[in-house]
């Protein structure tokens, strides 16, 4: 009896073990994963096809950079909007508009700065560009959770979504560079336009895996605002801080190789930075955890802080590329964490803008890196725009490390009246 026992326990651990085999093997799974895999992508090639194409026909870096980071910010600011607006009326109802005005916007801005029109009109049309730029990432992300619906796959899912994110941005910015310097300059953001219209058409054409509006007759309370969850405020911060970490590197990394003399290892240097974490996403969606996420967290946030502090330190290629690695290393499960307790923290109705607050956020923090690290490279030393990282997650630890308490989840019974859970609303006198 007790070897029957004990057998049984045996196989029903082997069978809750979380994987990436049995994630992929989720029904339904592939009907938004690989549309989703190809409307997302042009997520990482808008900003470098406009820094190319602009600087092309401006002949300045500092006009490219400053319409490249209007669509970053302009995108940080709207994407919760979006998300929000996409847990109220459907992904569908807001993704098929979304990547209409996008691509308008997008051919618009290559229009402009192919005609030599004047450096306003150029915001004037980056803005739009990166207001409707689809959040495939974030809808990506609630579809699984309605999926999955609570399972132990939930953290190899946040998993694979990170590793997917980083392969995006492996793959975006080399097929950008190589569509604007070898076919032509306004190559890259046409590609990204076509790509943003098939891809985001094929994704909202998959109707049975998403989320469905108003889960389980909670529409009303369910639609209250994500960023009323003090948890998702705190994690805004954290994923500022990491966004930081992405702005300063980029820079940072194109000044340190000029200033020695091999600008053709910008990529080399970045190419390690982004393995790194690629890597460490996929050995965590690969890990059984018990420690509980918010600790993963605070634990796995000092390490990014610790490593990120010791870039500006780096003197020789080598000692940068060990360091990039590390860093690189300590982001993946800082992201992967973060979306795994947006899980717990917030409704069902509310977890597409929550997770476009937190996308939103990288990419706010990723513009203003860029900007005050470019500031500091030309003003200060070569590498100073390292400090940018250091600051940023230090500042995003401290934080984290105050507030940790919010992260975690209230007791299921008293959150019944906000709409968490699977029970019916019951009228209070």
């Amino acid at each position: 009896m007790a070897s029957t026992v004990t057998t049984s326990k045996n196989s029903a651990a082997a069978t809750s073990r979380p994987g990436y085999g049995r994630l992929l093997r989720t029904r339904g799974a592939w009907t938004f994963l690989l549309p989703g895999f190809a409307a997302r992508q042009p997520f990482a090639m808008l900003t470098l096809s406009i820094v190319l194409l602009v600087q092309h026909t401006t002949g300045s870096y500092g006009a490219a950079g400053a319409v490249a980071a209007a669509t970053g910010v302009s995108m940080a600011l709207f994407a919760p909007y979006s998300g929000r607006l996409a847990d109220r009326y459907g992904q569908r109802a807001v993704l098929i508009p979304g990547v209409l005005v996008h691509t308008a916007a997008g051919l618009t801005l290559t229009a402009l700065a192919l005609s030599d029109a004047p450096l306003w009109a150029l915001f004037a049309a980056a803005v739009p560009t990166g207001a409707s730029v689809p959040q495939i990432g974030p809808m990506v992300r609630a579809r699984w959770g309605v999926t999955l619906k609570g399972s132990p796959l939930m953290t190899t899912a946040a998993a694979f979504e990170s590793v997917t994110d980083e392969l995006t941005f492996v793959v975006g910015p080399l097929l950008a560079t190589a569509l604007c310097t070898a076919v032509d300059p306004a190559a890259g953001l046409v590609t990204e336009a076509a790509l943003t219209l098939i891809g985001g058409l094929l994704f909202a054409a998959q109707k049975r895996t998403q989320p469905p509006v108003g889960v389980d007759g909670h529409a009303r309370v369910e639609h209250a605002s994500a960023l009323r969850v003090p948890g998702v405020r705190v994690l805004i911060v954290t994923f500022l801080g990491i966004g930081s970490v992405f702005g300063g590197m980029q820079v940072s990394l194109a000044a340190f190789t000029e200033s020695i003399g091999e600008p053709g290892l910008n990529g080399v240097l970045y190419g390690v930075f982004a393995a790194g974490n690629m890597l460490s996403g996929i050995a965590c969606g690969a890990i059984a955890w018990k420690v509980a996420p918010q600790r993963r967290l605070v634990l796995g946030y000092a390490a990014l802080a610790l490593t990120a502090s010791a870039l500006w330190t780096a003197h020789s290629a080598l000692l940068l590329a060990g360091l990039g690695l590390l860093v690189g290393m300590c982001i993946a499960p800082a992201l992967i964490t973060g979306y795994t307790i947006v899980e717990d923290l917030v409704p069902a109705g509310a977890r597409t803008e929550a997770f476009t607050w937190l996308t939103g956020a990288v990419a706010l923090g990723q513009a203003a890196a860029v900007t005050l690290a470019g500031q500091l490279e030309d003003r200060l030393w070569s590498g100073a725009g390292f400090l940018v990282p250091m600051g940023g997650t230090v500042l995003a630890l401290v934080t984290l490390l105050a507030l940790r308490s919010r992260l975690v989840p209230a007791p299921r019974g008293r959150t019944v009246a906000r709409g968490v859970g699977h029970r019916s609303p019951v009228a209070v006198d």
